[in-house]
């Protein structure tokens, strides 16, 4: 055999190799928009995805095979989203997707995924209707491990009227589906409290002077700013209310706690509170751990997350379908669907211990008892209540009784 011979013959056994190994590897998309203003969202939630993927592999994979992770980035946009759904499904054929950070891309999307019966795992995006989209239908494959909105509007609500008192709040959402479905929810939440709010104003993403809408709120007399956006635009309405001289508290969604609303914000922004699954503090073994990982690995500007929710929904996110392919035995998507409404064993997240966290007609996997407030300080999300801080080493786990919001005695 001449050396070309020879040559030729190493080239074709390394290819073959490859191709086995891309053959063998466990395809799990990952949707989300990895730049643009939703980004601190996006990168966060696919580091932990890459950081859980990784000790997965390390440890030998799922059913003695590599997790192999594409990742997409949908920029945020309806339409990026549903072509990168298509692709994933027809050329990439995922066994599963992870991620969805807007409401809007999940809704627009995931239908493929349905049609597919190949299981979709949002990690981030809170929509209340996500997971209820396909409600007419006798199978549903759309999962979710974060806070939805029916959970975050009524603990806003409850923060602001029955914790601190205020009689008149106002509601500041952007214009996209997040914005505007978490709108709705805020004003049923208060109607339940017979309150209706003073001011109602809407804004578009990238716009930049909040100064109409807050003056409509300030001259209603609002007390407090109940949002619904994200990072970027909520810093203009932080930056709007200083410029006019009027603070007021701003209470919102989780999105609060994005590092381009803390950032941008700068001092307007500290006092803002809202809802979150996880704050960077290494409050049990699990939690620390996956701090020093994930600083280690991304190493993050000030040695903060920049969504630490969105990192740490993500690498659960990741575990939750490795044991469902797991328990399946198989990567085909109606048994993985079965296991993950029935999952056999505890799963040990970040954010909680997920114990039978999904059934047939329920999957959502947090519920009104995981969540508590943090609080924009020092330029990082802390914990706004020190009893929630003192108490953050018990690990709160699903409790399908807790539909809304805690009910918090004054």
């Amino acid at each position: 055999m001449n050396f070309t011979s020879k040559a030729m013959t190493t080239i074709a056994l390394a290819a073959a190799m490859t191709a086995t190994f891309a053959a063998d590897t466990i395809k799990i998309g990952v949707a989300g928009p990895f730049t643009g203003g939703s980004s601190s969202m996006g990168v966060s939630m696919r580091d932990g995805v890459k950081m859980a993927t990784d000790e997965i592999n390390k440890a030998g994979g799922v059913l003695g095979r590599q997790i192999q992770l594409i990742e997409r980035d949908d920029e945020a946009k309806n339409e990026r989203g549903v072509q990168i759904a298509q692709e994933l499904i027809n050329k990439e054929k995922v066994a599963a997707t992870v991620g969805y950070i807007n409401t809007g891309v999940a809704l627009a999307s995931q239908r493929f995924y349905q049609e597919a019966k190949i299981p979709v795992m949002n990690n981030v995006a809170t929509g209340s209707a996500i997971t209820h989209q396909f409600d007419d239908q006798p199978e549903n494959y759309i999962f979710r491990n974060a806070a939805h909105d029916s959970i975050q509007a009524p603990m806003i609500v409850e923060e602001a009227i029955t914790r601190r008192g205020f009689k008149k709040v106002a509601i500041l959402a952007d214009s996209t589906n997040y914005g505007q479905l978490g709108r709705e929810d805020l004003e049923k939440a208060l109607a339940l409290k017979n309150v209706k709010a003073v001011a109602v104003e809407k804004f578009n993403i990238k716009d930049v002077d909040m100064t109409a809408q807050l003056l409509k709120a300030k001259e209603a007399g609002a007390e407090a700013v109940l949002t619904y956006a994200i990072g970027p635009e909520l810093a203009q309405i932080a930056n709007g209310m200083t410029k006019l001289g009027w603070k007021v508290p701003m209470i919102g969604s989780w999105t609060l706690s994005m590092a381009n609303f803390i950032d941008n914000a700068g001092p307007g922004g500290e006092g803002a509170r809202m809802p979150q699954t996880f704050i960077q503090e290494p409050t049990t073994p699990k939690r620390q751990s996956f701090i020093i990982n994930y600083l280690k690995t991304f190493n993050p500007k000030n040695a903060r997350i920049d969504s630490p929710v969105s990192a740490a929904q993500g690498y659960d996110s990741i575990y939750l379908l490795a044991a469902a392919i797991k328990q399946a035995g198989s990567t085909d998507g109606p048994k993985i669907k079965a296991a993950l409404e029935d999952l056999k064993a505890p799963v040990e997240g970040v954010v909680t211990t997920y114990n039978k966290p999904f059934t047939a007609k329920d999957h959502d996997a947090i519920t009104a008892n995981i969540p508590v407030f943090g609080e924009v300080k020092g330029a990082k999300v802390v914990y706004a209540y020190p009893d929630d801080q003192k108490k953050a080493s018990e690990i709160r786990v699903k409790d399908a009784n807790a539909k809304g919001a805690l009910v918090i005695k004054k």
